[in-house]
């Protein structure tokens, strides 16, 4: 069996960077989707939020999958620096996941107006 080879402060440094950059650069991806599902369901758009909607879910999907090989590390032994880059890293990721799920709800309301009369589709 071959022996992992070891990395370098440097290179473990690096790797964190990478970690936490692609879950602020992923969660505020999902954000920004879900922000735009909104804006089209409040236009009466609502297949097209719902599109948006699965693509914020696709960005979050990555960033939870870093996260994930992140945690997996930790638990094998192989411990993170934890500095501000990360923790704001699990803020961005933990404020996307909250507003996807809130964006959801607000597509739903927004479909229910809108087939029950009370809101008409702009043109």
């Amino acid at each position: 069996m071959a022996e992992k080879k070891k990395q370098t402060p440097e290179e473990k440094e690096q790797a964190t960077l990478m970690a936490a950059m692609g879950l602020i650069a992923n969660g505020g991806n999902a954000k920004s989707l879900a922000f735009e599902a909104i804006r089209l369901a409040k236009k009466g758009d609502i297949a097209g939020a719902r599109e948006k909607l699965k693509e914020s879910d696709k960005s979050l999907l990555e960033a939870h999958n870093s996260q994930t090989g992140m945690l997996t590390k930790e638990a094998q032994g192989d411990h993170m620096h934890v500095t501000l880059l990360v923790v704001h890293s699990q803020d961005h990721l933990m404020n996307a996941i909250t507003f996807r799920d809130l964006a959801g709800e607000m597509v739903d309301l927004y479909e229910k107006l809108y087939k029950s009369g009370a809101l008409k589709e702009e043109n």
